[in-house]
């Protein structure tokens, strides 16, 4: 299924607010941070073999490119949007 379909409503709600380019970006946003959600709860119960308090590598390897590309796509997020407020003046 396209993430167009799945997230239809929350893509035209978003668009309409803050236009097409940021409205898809703040989706994504969201997206990564379902999939953070996720991994944090994989992370229960698969622990780090030398350290049990902790998730096991690979989980940690992925939250961290995740919380990455979330850093990322809000910086794109916060220029898209100093950039308008710099044509409006």
């Amino acid at each position: 299924m396209s993430v167009f379909y799945d997230r239809k409503d929350e893509l035209e709600k978003y668009e309409f607010m803050m236009g097409e380019a940021r409205g898809r970006l703040a989706v994504t946003l969201d997206a990564l941070t379902d999939a953070l959600v996720l991994v944090g709860q994989h992370g229960v119960y698969c622990t780090s073999a030398r350290n049990p308090k902790v998730p096991a590598l690979d989980l940690q390897a992925v939250t961290a490119n995740i919380t990455g590309a979330k850093e990322l796509v809000a910086a794109v997020m916060e220029r898209l949007r100093l950039d308008k407020e710099a044509t409006q003046r």
